[in-house]
């Protein structure tokens, strides 16, 4: 597949060097080709290609959202995302690794408001970068799995495929609003590893009876 990525720090950039190695072509979207983020992973990973946020987007079958939380209603606003599967890699984290939205609702849900006709997918926020970067436990004989939420079934079948890829069993929770769920399961982690000291190379697992 085609994929454009906005944002190209450490989650952008770990999914996206691990879905070319799979593979797949990636279109960073940034209009500043000479930014120290987009240069940096140029560097990393020579295979990516840059293009304007409007053209990469227009190019891409799936888009990845991995921008601070904070720019998205501006940065989404001004696009023309319509009928693109925008899979929202962000979190709403407030002061004390809180929700940054007060837990009123969840900012995939916002992530729909500003990109009104694309269909958004919540994915890769329950983890650190680090296993986006690496997926494999192998003293285990399961996969770590990747929970995802939204309202198109098409387009979670993309992302439930692009999981495949990267090495993730797939569990389909619902709904975009379940998106909350997912981002208190982010805080957690987040909590244990950026607060406690927890080292961050663990991932949940889905295990059925």
């Amino acid at each position: 597949m085609k994929l454009a990525f906005i944002g190209i720090g450490n989650v952008g950039f770990s999914l996206a060097n691990n879905l070319q190695k799979k593979g797949h072509e990636i279109l960073v979207a940034h209009n500043d080709p000479q930014s120290e983020s987009v240069q940096v992973a140029v560097q990393k990973n020579p295979d990516f290609q840059v293009l304007s946020v409007q053209k990469a987007i227009t190019e891409a079958e799936v888009v990845f959202l991995a921008t601070p939380f904070g720019a998205n209603e501006k940065l989404l606003t001004a696009l023309d995302v319509k009928n693109k599967v925008l899979v929202d890699c962000t979190n709403p984290v407030g002061a004390g690794i809180s929700h940054g939205l007060e837990s009123k609702i969840s900012g995939a849900e916002k992530v729909q408001e500003w990109a009104k006709d694309a269909k958004v997918v919540k994915s890769y926020t329950i983890y650190g970068y680090e296993n986006f970067a690496n997926t494999q436990f192998p003293k285990y004989n399961v996969k770590p799995v990747m929970l995802i939420a939204g309202d198109d079934t098409h387009a979670k079948t993309k992302v439930a495929s692009l999981n495949t890829d990267l090495g993730f069993e797939t569990l389909d929770v619902g709904s975009l609003s379940q998106s909350l769920h997912l981002e208190h399961m982010t805080l957690l982690w987040v909590k244990m590893v950026r607060a406690q000291g927890h080292h961050p190379h663990f991932t949940w697992a889905y295990l059925e009876r």
